[in-house]
């Protein structure tokens, strides 16, 4: 019997994914293991394994925006017939939205174009009082899950669709529809000036990536956060730089103050355990090994995998780490895994010249550092001017997580490690 393949849930809060393209074609041999199609979520694009082994016999869905468990493909033996129906196993309306999803969501088919001319015809008429999908269906609006979703990331109603799929239940194309619509007659001219854009005005749409980090940067945005500075004398933490760096053989992965920079923050949280923390409404969790991310440019936006357990790392195997996942997230081959379990955040504009900045929170994390170029300074020493290689770091802090006493003395110990390492260990 062919086995089905249903998009995965790859993340918590995952509700759909785009497939990008698939790497094995209809009548390929295809083992257990083997990438079967490359799958953009709002996070990273990745490539997901195929979970059972035979003939890709039927491609469902070759490319676009698909709800997770909808099947997209069959893998069976040579020559087997596919299965008719779903087998989904809870029968009924949910039996129904598998069907309506495969046959009003993917490509369109001859069998439901009668009933999308019907609902055009309809969607172009006033809605007649007392008639909207809700009065037809009992109180109850009829929509299938992707419809759902782009009516709430349009901010759309969907009382006010008129759907084309059985019964008059909503499908995707209608809300697409409802959203292309013009304006009603008092509200098109305004509407149509601030819309129509400028002669010479390139219009770039959003990535899945880009409208992630809107989402959770409007939601940081939400949390009550203050930020701290302090600036470290980063001698000491120069010179034991150099020193690792001449241990290494030629040709081997060269640590940076960024790899220095995340094991001294990593044995700071576990003094500090209050910060590497994570806010989650009704409770505070206090996790006990450091797993922090780094924010890294990439170009389609910012990612932040993390590297897990960095107490426990040496400072080369920090770098090491931090080679993989950057090198991967720049080519767009980070995996979901990279990007969950992060208890802190490092963002380093140092390479870039800026002296001093302060980063947005990484929700639910209860705090961030900033980090800003290393540059000489004039500092006062026994009572003389001198020069000093200075960094200024600035910690944004979640205040229902964090009071400002106890950000003050991680950051303060940050520096203490900085200014003379041994204090470390």
């Amino acid at each position: 019997m062919a086995s089905e393949v249903k998009l995965p849930r790859l993340g918590q809060g995952m509700e759909a994914g785009t497939i990008v393209k698939w790497l094995k074609s209809e009548g390929d041999t295809v083992e257990r293991g083997d990438p079967l199609y490359e799958l953009d979520t709002d996070k990273v694009t990745q490539e997901v394994e195929a979970e059972a082994s035979g003939v890709l016999l039927k491609i469902a869905v070759a490319q676009g925006e698909v709800e997770v468990g909808r099947t997209i493909a069959f893998i069976g033996e040579q020559g087997e017939s596919l299965r008719s129906e779903s087998s989904d196993p809870q029968g009924g309306e949910a039996a129904e939205a598998v069907a309506e999803d495969q046959q009003e969501e993917g490509s369109p088919g001859a069998a439901r174009e009668a009933d999308r001319e019907k609902g055009r015809a309809a969607s172009a008429q006033p809605e007649p009082p007392g008639d909207s999908p809700s009065d037809r269906n009992g109180g109850r609006i009829k929509a299938s899950p992707l419809a759902r979703r782009i009516a709430r990331e349009r901010g759309l109603e969907l009382s006010s669709i008129s759907g084309t799929g059985p019964e008059g239940r909503i499908v995707a194309e209608d809300v697409e529809r409802a959203a292309a619509a013009p304006a009603s007659p008092a509200a098109a001219p305004a509407v149509a000036a601030s819309a129509r854009p400028a002669e010479g005005v390139e219009i770039e749409q959003l990535s899945s990536v880009r409208k992630t980090i809107a989402r959770r940067l409007t939601q940081a945005w939400q949390a009550p956060a203050f930020q701290i500075s302090m600036s470290a004398d980063m001698t000491r933490a120069a010179a034991l730089r150099a020193r690792l760096v001449a241990q290494v053989a030629e040709g081997g992965i060269r640590p940076t103050v960024s790899d220095l920079l995340m094991k001294v923050c990593a044995l700071a949280l576990m003094r500090h355990r209050s910060v590497n923390a994570l806010w989650a409404e009704d409770r505070i969790e206090l996790h006990p090994t450091a797993n922090i991310g780094i924010a890294v440019a990439i170009p389609k936006g910012l990612v932040v995998p993390v590297i897990p357990s960095c107490e426990r790392r040496s400072i080369q195997e920090i770098a090491s780490a931090r080679v993989d996942v950057v090198s991967r997230a720049r080519s767009g081959k980070l995996q979901q895994a990279d990007l969950a379990g992060g208890t802190f955040t490092i963002s380093n504009l140092g390479m870039y010249g800026v002296e001093q900045f302060a980063a947005v929170l990484n929700p639910p994390q209860a705090a961030i550092l900033a980090v800003g170029a290393i540059e000489d300074r004039a500092v006062v020493e026994s009572g003389e001017v001198v020069a000093r290689p200075l960094m200024t770091m600035t910690l944004t802090c979640d205040h229902r997580t964090l009071d400002g006493a106890t950000a003050a003395d991680f950051l303060r110990t940050v520096k203490d490690f900085l200014e003379e390492p041994g204090l470390a260990l």
